[in-house]
C-alpha cells in the first residue's frame, strides 16, 4: 500500500475516530502481525486471537502516539503485544532462563534439579561476561520485567540503544549457553 493512503487513512480515522477506516488501514498489515504473533506463539490459535487484540489496542494507541511509518510502528506494537502477553504468562525464572537453556526431559527429578542449577550458575556466568551496558539492560528487562522505557529512565540509555542492547545481549548470552552445553 502506498505509504501516502496509509498516512491519510491513519489522519482520517484520528479526525474521525471511524473504525471502518482503521479497520481498512489494519486488514492490509493483519498477515505480518499474525506472522509476527506466531513467531512468538508457535501457536496458530492464539496468533489469531492475539491478531484481533491487538486491533482493540490500536483503537486507543493511534491517537497517543505520533506515527510516521505506520507498518513499522505496527510491527513493534505487536511484537511488544506478544512479549507483554508471554512475560505474563510466566515467571521470573522462566523468562530468564528458560529462553536461553533447553533442558532435558528424560532426566530424573533430582538429576534434573542438578543439572538447572548448573545452567543456572552457567548463565549467571554468561551474563556477567556481556559487556555492562548489555548486563545491565538484560537483567533490567529480563529480570526485573522492566519495559524499555523504564530502562531507557532508569540507565539514560536512549530507547534504541536500550533495544539493541538487549538484543545484542540477548544473542550474546544465548551464544554463551550454547557454547556451555557443548562443553557438557
Amino acid at each position: 500500500m502506498d505509504s501516502t493512503r496509509e498516512q491519510d487513512l491513519l489522519h482520517q480515522y484520528q479526525e474521525t475516530a471511524d473504525l471502518q477506516v482503521l479497520g481498512e488501514l489494519y486488514q492490509r498489515h493483519t498477515e505480518m502481525v499474525y506472522y509476527v504473533c506466531l513467531r512468538y506463539f508457535q501457536d496458530p490459535e492464539r496468533s489469531k486471537d492475539a491478531v484481533m487484540n491487538i486491533f482493540e489496542e490500536l483503537i486507543y494507541k493511534v491517537n497517543k502516539q505520533e506515527i510516521k511509518d505506520f507498518p513499522r510502528w505496527l510491527y513493534v506494537l505487536s511484537k511488544n503485544h506478544c512479549l507483554m502477553y508471554l512475560r505474563s504468562q510466566k515467571n521470573k525464572s522462566q523468562i530468564s532462563l528458560d529462553e536461553f537453556v533447553k533442558f532435558p526431559e528424560a532426566l530424573h527429578q533430582y538429576e534434573e534439579q542438578d543439572e538447572k542449577e548448573l545452567q543456572l550458575a552457567a548463565m549467571e556466568s554468561c551474563l556477567e561476561k556481556l559487556p555492562e551496558r548489555q548486563q545491565q539492560s538484560v537483567r533490567l528487562f529480563f529480570l526485573e520485567e522492566k519495559c524499555y522505557k523504564e530502562i531507557s529512565d532508569t540507565t539514560g540509555y536512549s530507547l534504541n540503544e536500550v533495544k539493541s542492547y538487549i538484543q545484542n545481549g540477548k544473542r550474546n548470552l544465548r551464544n554463551c549457553m550454547e557454547a556451555w552445553n557443548e562443553q557438557q
